[in-house]
């Protein structure tokens, strides 16, 4: 292991590492990963607040190109290196992800990527067997699904979970109007230039998210995330409730 310091600030060289691994897929890959990585404020608060335990089975349920892979890769090697802050939460490290996504496209740039240290599998959320796990990540992709159908997805995943698992769940809160209705339109526009196709969304308040959650046997937190955005997105930290 190497002897060399913890860094004060060590998102820079998490957000280098994360990238580097998608210059196999391409200049078009690399710099999406270095954008949503660097602007979306829930990747830096999963790694402060260790919200992901080291060693981990994760499940990233809309994993995209596997930019949460990446990034869990990057905070391994920065922890071997001896650079992880002391301020922050012990480092995610060598945790094992798998992670599912529609996108034909983006499966194929996660293997390109990084098929040598996760699994990506290419199908639909609401068909795709679940892995056993200890953290379930789902970012900004329930809404694409009708209300019956994120029930049903939810009620799998909490199936799926360890007993003292958790699950990271960010939505949209329909009560923020401005917001959730900025959130609509460039969920709309994304929809349509991956799919060309009108995606109905589903969204829900926060208070029913909640409730929903409860009723499946998890203890819920949540706090605001969309830092810097005009978003009306929320985390909620939801922890498989002890019998």
């Amino acid at each position: 292991m190497s002897s060399a310091s913890p860094l004060r600030d060590p998102w820079p060289a998490l957000l280098d590492a994360a990238s580097e691994p998608y210059r196999r897929a391409g200049p078009v890959a690399r710099h999406f990963a270095r954008g949503k990585l660097g602007h979306d404020p829930v990747f830096q608060q999963l790694l402060r607040q260790g919200l992901i335990a080291p060693r981990a089975r994760v499940l990233d349920i809309g994993c995209g190109q596997g930019l949460l892979a990446s990034l869990l890769r990057a905070c391994t090697l920065l922890a071997q290196q001896g650079c992880w802050p002391s301020q922050w939460a012990v480092a995610p490290a060598a945790t094992h992800v798998t992670g599912i996504d529609l996108q034909q496209r983006d499966i194929a740039r996660a293997w390109a990527s990084l098929g040598d240290v996760a699994e990506f599998v290419c199908g639909d959320m609401r068909q795709v067997p679940f892995p056993e796990a200890d953290t379930v990540v789902l970012l900004d992709v329930l809404h694409y699904i009708n209300v019956t159908e994120q029930n049903e997805v939810l009620a799998r995943v909490r199936r799926a979970l360890h007993p003292q698992g958790t699950l990271l769940l960010r939505v949209g809160d329909a009560t923020a109007r401005l917001g959730f209705r900025f959130s609509q339109w460039v969920d709309t526009a994304v929809a349509w230039a991956r799919t060309r196709r009108v995606v109905p969304l589903s969204g829900r308040p926060l208070a029913a998210w909640v409730a929903q959650l409860e009723s499946l046997g998890f203890e819920v937190r949540s706090q605001p995330m969309s830092q810097g955005t005009l978003f009306s997105n929320v985390l909620l930290v939801a922890k498989v409730r002890a019998v």
